[in-house]
């Protein structure tokens, strides 16, 4: 094992560590990490999710003005209310990249350790979905060679990114961009150009008729034995159990009551689609885990999804 691989497993068990080995000590913590379920937990589930989506909206009728093909066709604007209504203050930074994602930092740390009389070079990363900055700045900040492109396709999203202090031209370049646009004239990164791409709750935001298409074109943007790192809801998860009949788009898919969508993956889904595109899978993993609130005594039972694909 070679430093850098002894590193990440340190950063892994930095988070990794919260093992529920005693039901009783639940509340003794306010997260658990793969966290396992039982049969009878899988098949209530699966009865909450068959009831809520029953009957799925055709797309001539909707919970809202009888539309509900405007909330599949007009996702942008959805977002955009999204965050003209709670600006920065919904996600919080994604302090967890450098353990969850450590490639890009190892990369990062790579460049950094040539020869000063070597060719400087430039690590280049391409963040999708990325709202207000919740990734770019924690990755900028963890990194000295990468350069950073992301787009959202909320131009309100964009505008309050480049209104935060730590946005510099200098080290990211911040555009409106929607991934269901495959003219890559559209775009300012050019083909096999990108060393890692992040995707972080981004495809779920997307139709699932046009998720090949979105693969598609990022992976063009890849550079050979480049990374697509992926991260987004799973099959079962919290929010899916949560939603209405009233909200079911389509299987596993939903619109949230602002408008904007949800889907939830399986493993075998993300396998099919990005394999059919080419990549080669490294990663794909369910994570389970159980937040708890402390004040109020109750337990919520996350599922995601995370993926790492490589572009032979």
């Amino acid at each position: 094992m070679d430093a850098s691989e002894a590193s990440s497993l340190k950063r892994i068990e930095r988070v990794r560590n919260r093992t529920l080995e005693d039901p009783s000590k639940v509340f003794e913590k306010n997260a658990w990490d793969d966290v396992c379920w039982d049969e009878e937990q899988l098949k209530n589930a699966e009865v909450r999710v068959l009831a809520n989506s029953a009957e799925p909206l055709p797309e001539s009728e909707s919970w809202i003005n009888n539309n509900s093909a405007k909330f599949l066709l007009n996702a942008d604007q959805y977002w955009d209310k999204f965050y003209q209504k709670h600006c920065d203050q919904f996600f919080k930074d994604r302090k967890w990249l450098e353990s969850e994602f450590p490639e890009v930092c190892e990369a990062d740390e790579r460049i950094s350790a040539l020869d000063e009389g070597a060719e400087p070079k430039r690590l280049t990363v391409f963040e999708t979905g990325c709202g207000v900055g919740n990734t770019v700045f924690p990755l900028i900040s963890s990194t000295k060679n990468a350069f950073v492109y992301c787009c959202d396709f909320s131009p309100e999203a964009i505008r309050l990114l480049k209104s935060r202090p730590q946005y510099s031209t200098e080290r990211c370049h911040a555009f409106v961009g929607d991934l269901t646009d495959d003219d890559p004239s559209h775009w300012p990164l050019e083909n096999e150009s990108v060393d890692f791409i992040i995707m972080l709750f981004t495809l779920s935001a997307i139709r699932p008729e046009k998720m090949p298409a979105v693969i598609r074109l990022l992976v063009s943007f890849l550079k050979p034995g480049g990374y697509i790192l992926f991260r987004d809801y799973g099959k079962y998860d919290l929010a899916q159990l949560r939603f209405k009949n009233t909200q079911c788009a389509g299987e596993n898919l939903y619109i949230r009551q602002d408008g904007t969508l949800a889907y939830f993956f399986t493993q075998e889904q993300l396998r099919n689609l990005f394999i059919a595109e080419g990549m080669v899978e490294e990663q794909n993993a369910v994570d389970r885990r159980l937040l708890v609130n402390r004040k109020r005594n109750i337990l919520m039972h996350r599922v995601w999804i995370q993926c790492k694909f490589r572009k032979p």
